[in-house]
Formats: structure tokens, C-alpha cells, sequence
């Protein structure tokens, strides 16, 4: 048999290494706390949703369920209008706010970031200027001015307050996208003849398209969990958004919350956002850093 010879340098080169491997445990550790820090809520509501009433209404709380029941995401199915209903009432809103971001967005942050117009960074700190307002001190007259042209309790007038409220955010994360992408691309466009239509569609979305779905990902988690001008624009029960359900399903008997009701409509609310997550997770990392590195 023969044995391994060490090099004279082995020796240093395991010291250096071996507080690199304590960082890294170090590191993961912290991770590991963070996330059930985390999911621990999650987790929580998902038990609580499969308790029987008695359990979930228990004091002291029972964290784990005696029994499991599927009670309450059959009351929540049943509940006024119907799942469905509500479902399919915040997904058309967070469609139509999805599209409006995009086709907004997407040619504002193109004209800020590749043309020279002068006083354009002003007015790029005048689009991010309401990020600093509180949105529900404008809810108010957007409701009066709404009511006047007939958009209060539609869909399409809470999809447009969901686009507001989105815009200048989509606007500053395509501004950095377009910036991203090298001048040279331009240029080459330029002298093969494209026009600047031709160049923002055919040149700059295919490669700004982590960008594009970063947006659309903002776009429909804040639309779909908005709940305050949701209450507000919508007065009948058909019209109503998935936050609006989360309130009114929690109302039990001679004025009791029902716990269990409540957490399994949480856990309905969330799959939707988790699903779309983890499909464009790949795009959302990519295009948050979009315009980081220069």
C-alpha cells in the first residue's frame, strides 16, 4: 500500500480553509433560524385550518390538531357567493393591473433610460414621488372621481387604484432594466434600420423579459393581497376581492372569531402567490438585480 505525501503548503492551506468552513456553518445556521422564523406562521395556520371548532377556538391554543377536519375549507367553499367567485374576482382585477403595469412601464422606463430628454430625471423623481404618500390618503378623492364616470364597484376601476398604486415602482425597475443592456446592442439596431418602435420591441423586451415578469410578479401579489381599497370600491357581495373574504369569513356566533375558518381562507389566499413564485422565482432574482452591476 502506498500512503498520501502531503505538500509543506497542505498544512497552511487546511488552517485557511477551516474558518471559510465555520462562516459557511455559520452562515447556514443563521439561514436555517430565518426561515422557520418565517414559515412558522404558515405552518401554524395550516394546522390550525384542519382543526375541528372546538380546537381551534381552544385557550390555552392547541398547536397541533386532536383531530383533523376539513370543516372549514368546506364553510369557506360554501361561504356567500362562493370560493370561486371571490377567486376568480381577484384574478381578473390582478390580470388587468398586470397588463396596464406592463404596457405603461415598459415604454416609460425605455424613454427614461435610453432617450436624452432634458429634465428627465426630474421627472423620473416626480413619477417615484408617490411611493412617499401614503396611498390611503388618495383613496378618497379617487373614490368621488371614480363615482363620477361610473367605475366605482367594477373591477376595471380597483384594477386601475391597483395600477396606480404598482406604477411607479414598475417604472423605476424597467428604467433599470433598460439601462442594463449594453449601448452597443442599440447602436447595432440603429444602423440595421430599426426604428425606435422596432427597437423596443423586437430588440429590448426579449432582453429585458426578467424585468418584464419581476414587474408582472409585483403587479399581481399587491393586487391580489390589497385589501383597503378593495373594501372600499366594492359594496356587493359578488364584486368581492379574496381579502374582502378573509374579513368577512371570520365572523362566528353572537360576535366570536372563527379561527379555523379564517386560517384555512389564509392558506387559500396564499397558494396562489406561492404558485407563481416559485414558477417565476428564476426571472424575479435576476430582474430585481437588473441594472446592479454596470
Amino acid at each position: 500500500m502506498t500512503s498520501a505525501v502531503l505538500s509543506p503548503e497542505a498544512p497552511a492551506v487546511i488552517a485557511r480553509r477551516r474558518p471559510q468552513a465555520r462562516a459557511a456553518y455559520l452562515i447556514g445556521a443563521i439561514s436555517i433560524g430565518v426561515i422557520a422564523i418565517m414559515g412558522a406562521p404558515i405552518v401554524l395556520s395550516a394546522l390550525a385550518s384542519v382543526k375541528t371548532a372546538a380546537d381551534a377556538s381552544a385557550a390555552p391554543p392547541h398547536y397541533l390538531p386532536t383531530a383533523l377536519s376539513f370543516e372549514n375549507y368546506a364553510k369557506v367553499t360554501r361561504f356567500q357567493a362562493g370560493l370561486a367567485t371571490y377567486v376568480g374576482n381577484s384574478a381578473l382585477v390582478a390580470a388587468i393591473a398586470i397588463a396596464a403595469c406592463l404596457a405603461i412601464a415598459a415604454p416609460a422606463g425605455y424613454g427614461l433610460a435610453r432617450f436624452a430628454l432634458r429634465g428627465k430625471e426630474v421627472a423620473f423623481l416626480v413619477l417615484l414621488a408617490p411611493i412617499m404618500i401614503p396611498y390611503q390618503a388618495i383613496l378618497t378623492p379617487l373614490y368621488l372621481d371614480f363615482a363620477k364616470v361610473g367605475l366605482v364597484n367594477t373591477h376595471l376601476g380597483l384594477a386601475v387604484v391597483h395600477t396606480i398604486l404598482q406604477l411607479p415602482f414598475s417604472v423605476f425597475l424597467m428604467r433599470s432594466s433598460f439601462e442594463a443592456i449594453p449601448r452597443e446592442i442599440e447602436e447595432a439596431a440603429v444602423i440595421d434600420g430599426c426604428s425606435t418602435w422596432q427597437r423596443l420591441t423586437r430588440v429590448f423586451l426579449p432582453l429585458t423579459i426578467p424585468g418584464l415578469v419581476t414587474v408582472a410578479l409585483f403587479a399581481f401579489i399587491n393586487s391580489w393581497n390589497e385589501f383597503l381599497a378593495a373594501l372600499i370600491f366594492m359594496n356587493q357581495d359578488t364584486s368581492f376581492t379574496v381579502p374582502i373574504l378573509l374579513v368577512s369569513v371570520r365572523a362566528g356566533k353572537f360576535g366570536a372569531v372563527d379561527w379555523g375558518a379564517l386560517q384555512a381562507s389564509v392558506i387559500i389566499s396564499i397558494i396562489p402567490c406561492l404558485a407563481v413564485y416559485l414558477v417565476l422565482q428564476r426571472y424575479y432574482i435576476s430582474g430585481l438585480l437588473s441594472g446592479a452591476v454596470k
